[in-house]
């Protein structure tokens, strides 16, 4: 058996234990949130199948809002789950209903099965946005399921809307996604939903045609779902590294690809941020261009000094991380390999 020692010197990153102090305090519910490439891949499906077996389990669940849009199969799973009923609000003439917040406050469920995180609530709610009742149900100590779709995440706007030609009006900001406590991915390959849709389970028939042609194209479908496959990765790679950080755990844990470029003066260096790139888009894998200041920088020419911040500029412009840090007395060897094991470079 080979005993894993931990090194004297790796404590845990003061960052890392704030991020996590700063999380507890923030909420003492947790969200769980189920992601999808597009609509119908089975996001609600699967939210509700969890919540009907934390309830065998014994947990207090309440339904506060589910879509099942006609789908028989989805609408099957609320059988046994209490729903709590929707408010009605008169807009300009008109009955709207949304989700009753109070109402599920002072009922004080357990879990909340709120779905479409990124819906816009009607005139007159408390909050403009669905997101916002959630996050008042965490603040209350409720844990929350809820499900959102790739296209739907602020940072990802503009790139879904040069993919499918349409442009989703209702937004996610990147830092609910981000502070989520569990991200899960409903996975449904184009040719599966392509079918679902042919058989009436997404859309009614009449939209399902236009729907093919259009927005549910194999190649739309397979760059949404290669997004949500990767925006989940990285959520899930920043917790691990949270991880690690925070409880002085020395790296790298190969779980994901990480790629570290170590620049100088040297005009070789942007020929290796290149590679770097080219690396990173082979491993779908983040990278980072690091430059270790030194004594001996101080005599560098401005010439010199310009090459270096030109190069760490074309790692940023490449979408990389640029980072300078400061020099040690063990060496710039040293303080390469500390950086890559704090940071999981592999």
């Amino acid at each position: 058996m080979v005993e894993h020692r931990r090194d004297p010197d790796q404590r845990p990153s003061p960052e890392a234990l704030l991020e996590a102090a700063r999380r507890e305090e923030r909420r003492s519910g947790r969200l769980k949130i189920f992601v999808g490439a597009a609509p119908g891949v089975g996001k609600t499906y699967e939210m509700l199948q969890q919540a009907r077996a934390r309830k065998q389990d014994g947990y207090d669940i309440v339904v506060g809002v589910v879509e099942t849009h006609g789908r028989k199969e989805t609408q099957a799973l609320l059988d046994g789950l209490e729903i709590v009923p929707r408010k009605r609000l008169d807009y300009k003439g008109q009955w709207l209903e949304e989700m009753d917040l109070d109402a599920i406050i002072a009922r004080r469920p357990q879990i909340a099965l709120v779905d479409e995180l990124a819906h816009a609530n009607a005139p007159g709610s408390r909050h403009p946005k669905r997101y916002l009742d959630i996050e008042e149900l965490l603040h209350r100590g409720i844990d929350v399921y809820t499900t959102v779709n790739v296209q739907h995440i602020e940072s990802l706007n503009d790139v879904v809307a040069q993919i499918t030609h349409v442009r989703v009006r209702e937004t996610v900001p990147d830092s609910v996604f981000d502070r989520a406590d569990a991200i899960e991915l409903v996975d449904l390959t184009p040719d599966d939903l392509i079918e679902r849709l042919k058989e009436g389970k997404v859309y009614v028939p009449k939209q399902a045609e236009r729907a093919l042609d259009h927005y549910f194209s194999p190649g739309n479908l397979t760059a949404l779902r290669e997004l949500a496959l990767r925006r989940t990765a990285e959520r899930v790679d920043e917790q691990l590294l949270t991880h690690m950080q925070a409880h002085a755990i020395p790296g790298p844990w190969a779980a994901g690809e990480r790629i570290l470029a170590c620049v100088s003066e040297d005009p070789r260096a942007a020929g290796l941020v290149r590679y770097a790139k080219r690396l990173a888009d082979r491993l779908h894998a983040p990278f980072t261009a690091l430059y270790v200041e030194t004594r001996r920088s101080l005599q560098w020419s401005e010439e010199q000094r310009d090459r270096v911040a030109d190069t760490l500029r074309l790692a940023e412009a490449f979408g990389g991380e640029a980072i300078t840090v400061p020099g040690g007395d063990r060496g710039i060897a040293d303080d390469v390999i500390a950086f890559a094991q704090a940071n999981n470079v592999t």
